[in-house]
């Protein structure tokens, strides 16, 4: 009953996220096209007072002309959109999906003993502190370097790639690339929330008050808008890197990240440029040459059959196996579940010949499964599954 009150949790949260989050990417996708495509007004008189640039589009059968002012209009509009809670929502609901998974099972989750091998209070507390001190290190770079834009993009890849590095060396490689998708997703809302926010309050107090607001306000809400927009797609990917095991089990597990990652901020990188009537096709090529060098870093290695007397390994030779390190989860009634991760039941011989390809490459390829070896799964039981397989998998 705990496990199928658990993963109805994390439906719910994971729902949640799914709907917040696109439409915090959403919104912001629109805004980084909107400012990328202002232009001049080629009659600058008829333009109001103050205003940068303008943007006509048309969309859903109407026309829009969107403005935007320097630093700030004139006079205070009588109704002011703000755009903080789909930022805001997203962390809270990831953080709590994070929290029901990860860090309320973190000898499955968190901890992988061939990799670091540490208590679970310790794999949490390190998880939570990747989060604030991702943020305090990247603040503190935009603080000292935020004048030098190439330089800070230089020090933020540099810091997230250390990063990446050490997660990838304390955690499993699941949580790992999590975590550094958590750490990214933390900052972006935290520059919503401690520095873009804030900034444009100040800047309306001011015009409440019959100052002009300083633009200092807007510039540095500009700068953390549009790091934003670079990690968007890098976050994306590390959420979703939970189902491509050949990713995060790989030996350079964090260098494959980095890759997968780099080439989602460079075809961002597109799409800002086209909304600036560039066309620079050589970002996305580089993006998935990338894409497809890890493509090719990840292909396995095939598992000598021989290695376990191949010919004379039957199914009812690695039932006891099956039986002792998977069913715990996949079953119809998983012990360590609420459900059976992906439906794949493995409690009958006919399930277990059903699923033979998957259990050749999570268990004996990759190394995947059992999460965290929670089952403690011996390197002679993966290499008995691979010469079952590689005979044909007979029954």
């Amino acid at each position: 009953m705990e496990g199928f009150i658990t993963d109805w949790l994390s439906l719910v949260a994971r729902w949640f996220h799914v709907i917040v989050a696109i439409a915090w990417i959403g919104e912001s996708f629109y805004f980084v096209a909107l400012d990328n495509g202002l232009r001049p007004a080629k009659d600058p008189a008829t333009m109001p007072k103050g205003v940068f640039g303008e943007f006509w589009h048309v969309h859903g059968g109407g026309f829009y002309h969107m403005q935007k002012y320097t630093v700030a209009p004139p006079n205070m509009p009588e109704k002011l959109h703000w755009s903080f809670w789909p930022s805001y929502t997203t962390w809270l609901t990831g953080f709590t999906l994070f929290c029901i998974v990860y860090l309320s099972s973190p000898n499955t989750y968190l901890i992988d003993k061939n990799v670091l091998d540490m208590g679970p209070v310790v794999a949490i507390s390190a998880a939570i502190g990747f989060l604030v001190v991702g943020w305090i290190v990247y603040d503190s770079l935009c603080r000292l370097l935020g004048q030098r834009d190439t330089l800070l993009g230089v020090a933020v890849g540099l810091y997230v790639l250390l990063a990446t590095y050490v997660a990838c060396h304390v955690f499993a490689g699941r949580a790992a690339y999590l975590i550094i998708g958590a750490m990214l997703a933390t900052m972006m809302t935290s520059n919503v929330l401690m520095i873009i926010i804030p900034g444009q309050r100040k800047m309306v107090a001011a015009m409440l008050r019959g100052e002009a607001p300083n633009p200092i306000y807007g510039k540095r809400g500009k700068q953390r808008s549009v790091h934003n927009t670079y990690v968007t797609l890098p976050v994306v990917f590390a959420m979703l890197s939970n189902h491509y095991a050949m990713t995060y089990t790989h030996p350079y597990n964090w260098a494959i990240l980095a890759l997968i990652m780099l080439a989602g901020a460079l075809i961002r990188q597109f799409f800002v440029m086209r909304h600036r009537d560039q066309t620079l096709w050589y970002l996305p090529l580089i993006g998935i040459v990338l894409i497809l060098g890890a493509f090719a870093w990840t292909f396995p290695k095939p598992v000598p059959a021989q290695a376990a007397g191949a010919t004379s390994v039957k199914l009812a030779d690695i039932e006891p196996i099956i039986a002792a390190r998977c069913v715990q989860c996949h079953a119809a009634h998983p012990t360590l579940m609420g459900s059976a991760p992906a439906g794949v039941l493995l409690d009958t011989p006919d399930g277990i010949a059903l699923n033979a390809q998957r259990i050749y490459q999570q268990a004996v390829q990759l190394k995947a499964m059992p999460l965290g070896n929670v089952t403690h799964i011996t390197d002679e039981e993966r290499t008995k599954l691979g010469a079952w397989f590689t005979a044909g998998a007979q029954r």
